[in-house]
Parts: C-alpha cells; sequence; structure tokens
C-alpha cells in the first residue's frame, strides 16, 4: 500500500484545515459549545467550499471523490471537534444512501438540494428500546391513498431538529415479515405536520443537538420511500462501509486535535522549576498517546484504500472503527491528567474532548458489538 497521497487529496487536506482555522477558531467552538447552538457559519462555509459535494458523482453535481477524500476531510474537522465532524458528515451518510439506492428523480431533487445547502439531512434510526438491536425498531407506517402514515417515538437523534433538516428515518412496512424483509426508508421533513421533538440534555455534543422525536400520524408521500417499499435494510448496510471509516476518521481526527492540546499545554505549563512535559512521567504518557494515534490512523487509511481498491474490508473497516473511538476515549482521558486540575475547568477545552469522546464507543456501533462482529469475520460465533 501506498501511503502517500495525491497532490489533491494535499490540497484538499490543506484547504480544510485552513478553513477550520478560519471560522472554527477556539472562541467560536466554544461559543457553539457552551450556547448549545448549531453550527450555522460553519455550515454555511462548508457549502461554500463544495464540500457537500465531495463525494457524490459529477452528473449529480459532486466531485467524484473518494472514500479516502471523504475520510481526510472527516479526520481535519475532527482535530477541531468531533461534534462538528456529525455536523458534516451526518448529512453526506444519508445523502450517499439516497445516491446509491434512489431512483434517478429522488437522485435530481434531494442530492443537488444537500450540496448546495437547501437542506440537511439526519439518520432516524434509534428508538428506546431499539439501538445496536436493529430488529426492534416499532416505528410503523401504514398506506393510506399515495401516502404512509407514520407513527412511532425515535431518540439519540443527531442534528434532527436543525432548521431545514430531512430525518432519513427507518421504519416497519410490515410487521408480519422479518424486519430485513419487512422496513422502509422514508424522508421525512422535520416541520411535517405531527413530528414533534424534544431536545435531551446530553453530557457532550451540544452544538449538533440530539433529540426525541415523535411521529403522530405524519402523513409522508411515496415518492419520499427510498429504494422502494421493504428495502430498507438493503439501504441500512448499503452505507455501513462509509459511515464507519468516517467515524473511524473523526476519532482519529479528534484524538489528534487532544493530544495537540495536551502537548502544547505540557511544553508551556511549569512545575517545580521546568515545564511538566520534561517529566518522565508526561513525557512518556504523551509519548504513547502519540503512538496510539498513529497506529488508530493507519487503521483508517487502509480500510479506506481497500474500499476504494473494490476489496472486502468490513473486518479491517470495524477494527478501525473499535480502535479509534478507544483511543480517542483514551487520548481524552489521559489530556484531563495532564491538565490537571485546569483540565476540569470549564475555561479550558480538554474538558469538551473529554465530554463529547465518551460516546465514541458507542456511536456508530459499540465496542462490543464491534468485538462481535470482528470474531464473526474470524469464523467465530461469541454469544
Amino acid at each position: 500500500m501506498d501511503f502517500s497521497f495525491t497532490e489533491e487529496q494535499l490540497i484538499l487536506r490543506d484547504s480544510v484545515r485552513k478553513l477550520m482555522e478560519r471560522v472554527a477558531t477556539p472562541d467560536y467552538v466554544a461559543r457553539v459549545d457552551r450556547e448549545r447552538a448549531y453550527p450555522h457559519e460553519l455550515f454555511q462555509a462548508w457549502t461554500e467550499a463544495g464540500l457537500y459535494g465531495l463525494p457524490f458523482p459529477e452528473d449529480l453535481g459532486g466531485a467524484g471523490g473518494s472514500v479516502l477524500d471523504l475520510a481526510l476531510v472527516s479526520e481535519e474537522i475532527g482535530r477541531t471537534s468531533a461534534d462538528l465532524v456529525m455536523a458534516y458528515a451526518g448529512a453526506l451518510f444519508c445523502g450517499l444512501t439516497v445516491a446509491r439506492k434512489g431512483s434517478d428523480a429522488q437522485k435530481k431533487k434531494w442530492i443537488p438540494a444537500l450540496i448546495d445547502g437547501r437542506i440537511k439531512f439526519s439518520i432516524g434510526i434509534s428508538e428506546p428500546d431499539a439501538g445496536s438491536d436493529v430488529g426492534a425498531i416499532r416505528t410503523n407506517a401504514r398506506k393510506d391513498g399515495k401516502d404512509w402514515v407514520l407513527n412511532g417515538r425515535k431518540v439519540w437523534q443527531s442534528g434532527a431538529g436543525a432548521k431545514d433538516n430531512v430525518i432519513c428515518l427507518y421504519a416497519r412496512t410490515d410487521l408480519e415479515a422479518h424486519y430485513r424483509q419487512g422496513m422502509s426508508l422514508f424522508l421525512v421533513d422535520n416541520n411535517r405536520p405531527g413530528v414533534s421533538m424534544r431536545k435531551l440534555d446530553m453530557l457532550g455534543r451540544y452544538c449538533m443537538g440530539t433529540y426525541e422525536v415523535t411521529l403522530d400520524n405524519v402523513r409522508v408521500p411515496e415518492d419520499q420511500i427510498i429504494g422502494g417499499v421493504n428495502k430498507g435494510w438493503d439501504c441500512l448496510l448499503s452505507g455501513l462501509q462509509t459511515e464507519r471509516i468516517v467515524v473511524a476518521a473523526c476519532d482519529v481526527g479528534s484524538a489528534q486535535g487532544a493530544f495537540d492540546l495536551a502537548l502544547a499545554y505540557a511544553k508551556e505549563r511549569k512545575q517545580f522549576g521546568r515545564e511538566i512535559g520534561n517529566f518522565q512521567s508526561i513525557a512518556h504518557m504523551l509519548a504513547d498517546m502519540q503512538t496510539e494515534v498513529e497506529a488508530a490512523r493507519s487503521l483508517m487509511y487502509r480500510a479506506a484504500w481497500m474500499v476504494d481498491a473494490g476489496k472486502n474490508a468490513m473486518n479491517e473497516i470495524n477494527m478501525a472503527k473499535l480502535f479509534a473511538s478507544e483511543v480517542y476515549v483514551k487520548v481524552a482521558n489521559l489530556g484531563m491528567q495532564i491538565y490537571g486540575g485546569n483540565g476540569y475547568s470549564m475555561e479550558y477545552p480538554m474538558q469538551r474532548h473529554y465530554r463529547d469522546s465518551r460516546i465514541a464507543t458507542v456511536v456508530g456501533g459499540t465496542s462490543q458489538i464491534m468485538r462481535n462482529m470482528i470474531a464473526g469475520g474470524m469464523g467465530l460465533k461469541p454469544q
């Protein structure tokens, strides 16, 4: 494997880094976190830079970028904030599913609207009794004339309440069939009559907003089913590889961002007459942190390269996601230790990484599910 990037990829990475430094300043990130405000200014900057068009084909107005391109962008955004990555990438996961499984008319309607910033997308899967167990989804839809009528409740809905957002919502359309043959994917505008939301009070990742969404006889036109009736499982699986690579890239970038803060602090903070980074206990801690971040980065890049090369990479993707998420949690925790009492203060940025990192081993597949899947790829059947 060649670990070098093309000139275009280097330009892409550098341009995203400069954009983030210009718009997502430390004060800006602290403000949207403190105010729990959606990053509208950053969304606009990403739109103007064409980042929402990156992975889509050129005939839909996109740039025809690769999975590795998307990982590079997500890693750069993650250096600033994992929460901001989901404001960017969450919409793309849904858009890519529409591009893969939607009809020509659906692609032409929804993808250009996403690319130019007229709409956002969010993912609507989890329910009170359906997290890792997707088969436990109880939100249902019944046909009524040319519409479908949806009823149910979703939780942990990141970004669902954002302005102009469309929820890519999975619901049961055949209650008698196995969920793999009885689930469908609907596009539900978040301001449609019958949709109500409650913003949840979470430990971290404040600016995206996490919502409980209730659907009470919500009418959705039949042309807003993606992939066909009872084809939701195929839609869900179609984006799994890209989603987990991007989540891994987010965690790698966020771990690097937390490490960079810890290293800079260790070089500035003095105790007993010298910088704390020159004490062996701190220096070794930092050495281990950067080593593990680099290991996670290598796993992630290899998985992305394999997907772009058309190889079966599910186990490599799962390993990258598992390791990167656990490295981010570890680095943020050690970063808090290096900051000492200042790490516990809301005036310093490490506390945000500490809060935001904790969910990394849950979203996009828990560490336990990842280990089960990796073992399954080895021919084992863990119970």
